[in-house]
């Protein structure tokens, strides 16, 4: 009687009730799953901090991040696409170059009864013109011009500058080019005309300007144009703050100002989500953005390991295009006006937002001068992006097209490849922190070894070809083995280009108040990435180089998706 398992005297496991305890069973083990469900939520809840925002939520997000190349270069902490990069390429406005043949046709015989050797040679006489642009289409055989320039008088004996507009003909970014250069013209006993010698990038200054009055150069009388503005590299730049013209215009204007939130110091893919966003609804609205153009750069591109304030908007991007193409007004220019104006007791309204949920098609019949939105100090509701979210994201448009790259990186970018004469071969080698986790890439070190990299490219590179590395690998000395196969470069072989001498330099620090600017890592990476897309081949670490995934085993199928 006591040996009865109690488990046998229970009656909840007799046949009869084995349905109803099947049932209660479920329903327990149901409770607890929810249970754990709503813990586990409450605690992500709680911890939650997004990662960047442009690598997230909406389809816009995602067709801006996807690219139909997986150049590593591209990589999300590095550099950010502009309006540039989403420009078509229209082929009917590249097409109409000027070939040799157009400027044979136009020349004009040389009358030798009128020859006097002894007399200068004339940069404005026709026939010189003619000579000059003839030597620089047969001399530059990869390159498309559209427009030369009239020559100017350069410096010396029989010297002319000339300056012309031209493209790369494997060019791929919608853009053109502007160079200007010193030609030394020879001229013989019976006043036959040749080029002597064309200077080097850039070397003819008197020709960089265009005159007033200066009767326009050649180019073909049936190219078509764009509807559009494209970038021209090469001109100066003009990036001075837009200026009110009177008290009585800037009272008559309607501003929208973004004020604190939490995306100082940010990754420049995350300032330039919330920027646009802001631009976006500046234009929604119909309103002058009141911007700040001090930023702040994230610890990923300094050298100090710290993010660094007072780095100057018109450092990365071009600021006369966006003053140009959209109404903004700095941020201390605007305050200054508006302490003026509020001294004398003129009536300027405020309409103060706290909230980003309060959506900008809420804002749009808000009469006062200014729409102020201030942020808060708890992430991630205080990112400016944040307004652009929701029932605003399909009324909303970021304006892409006004946010171009940096002329003035650009224009490094243009004095390398032209100092490779634009015909050169890229390969980006990637290795660094990558390369000594064999965990995430096994392959990543062998595969980017000298002798590996000797045996991959040689079925991809042909041998003696100018070869541009872009690379994250410290010791550039570990590349040597290829020096006997290729003519290899990387970016410090150019550090002339923003050393103290150069016009970056100069132009940077006048920009800056005096103080001289850091050629800082977001540049070089900007630099390095656009010289790398220039290049007629463009080999890729992840891809071409090695099976590794981008960002580790197991990661290649969720990139392609």
């Amino acid at each position: 009687m006591f040996g009865r398992s109690a488990l046998h005297r229970a009656g909840g496991f007799r046949p009869e009730n084995l349905g109803q305890n099947a049932l209660n069973l479920i329903g327990n083990i149901g409770f607890s799953l929810f249970v754990v469900g709503v813990l586990v939520f409450t605690i992500i809840a709680a911890t939650y901090e997004p990662e960047d925002p442009l690598f997230h939520p909406s389809d816009k997000i995602t067709t801006f991040l996807t690219s139909t190349s997986n150049a590593t270069l591209r990589s999300d902490e590095s550099v950010v696409k502009t309006g540039e990069d989403f420009m078509p390429v229209n082929q009917t406005a590249f097409a109409a170059f000027i070939n040799i043949t157009d400027v044979e046709a136009t020349a004009t015989e040389e009358n030798e009864l009128d020859c006097d050797a002894s007399v200068p040679v004339d940069c404005k006489d026709s026939d010189v013109f003619h000579l000059m642009m003839k030597a620089t289409i047969e001399r530059f055989k990869d390159i498309h011009f559209y427009k030369f320039g009239k020559p100017a008088v350069g410096e010396g004996a029989n010297s002319c500058d000339m300056a012309w507009r031209y493209r790369p003909k494997d060019g791929k970014s919608a853009a053109f080019y502007k160079d200007y250069r010193r030609f030394v013209i020879h001229k013989s006993d019976n006043c036959t005309l040749s080029v002597a010698t064309i200077g080097e990038y850039h070397s003819g200054l008197n020709a960089r300007k265009r005159k007033r009055n200066q009767k326009a150069g050649f180019e073909k009388t049936d190219a078509k144009r764009d509807d559009f503005s494209l970038p021209l590299v090469g001109e100066a730049v003009n990036d001075s703050l837009p200026t009110v013209e009177s008290d009585k215009a800037f009272t008559s204007g309607k501003y929208l100002v973004y004020v604190g939130g939490g995306d100082r110091c940010k990754s420049m893919n995350h300032f330039l989500w919330s920027f646009l966003c802001a631009l976006g609804e500046a234009q929604y609205l119909n309103r002058t953005l009141v911007m700040d153009l001090t930023l702040c750069l994230s610890s990923v591109y300094t050298s100090s390991g710290q993010s660094e304030e007072g780095k100057d908007f018109r450092f990365y991007f071009d600021f006369e295009h966006l003053k140009e193409a959209a109404s903004v007004l700095d941020e201390a220019q605007f305050w200054a006006e508006w302490g003026k104006l509020h001294n004398k007791k003129t009536r300027l309204g405020l309409h103060l937002v706290e909230d980003f949920r309060v959506t900008p098609m809420k804002l749009s019949d808000v009469k006062d001068t200014l729409i102020m939105r201030k942020f808060g100090s708890v992430e991630p509701d205080n990112y400016w992006y944040r307004v652009c979210e929701g029932d605003a994201e399909s009324v909303v448009k970021r304006p892409w097209h006004l946010l171009w790259k940096s002329r003035r990186l650009m224009e490094i970018v243009s004095a390398i490849a032209s100092r490779l004469n634009w015909d050169y071969d890229a390969v980006h080698i990637e290795r660094g922190e990558k390369a000594r986790n064999t965990e995430l890439w096994p392959n990543l070190e062998k595969d980017t070894s000298p002798s590996a990299l000797l045996s991959t490219l040689q079925d991809k590179v042909e041998e003696g070809r100018n070869l541009y590395i872009a690379t994250n690998e410290a010791e550039l000395s570990f590349f040597n083995p290829l020096k006997d196969k290729y003519a290899t470069h990387f970016l410090d072989e150019y550090k002339d280009l923003w050393d103290e001498s150069s016009e970056w330099y100069s132009e940077t620090t006048k920009l800056n108040g005096g103080n001289p600017v850091e050629f800082d890592g977001y540049m070089r990476a900007s630099v390095d990435t656009e010289v790398f897309l220039r290049g007629k081949k463009q080999i890729e670490t992840f891809n071409d180089l090695t099976n590794d995934c981008k960002d580790g085993v197991g990661t290649c199928n969720v990139a392609a998706t």
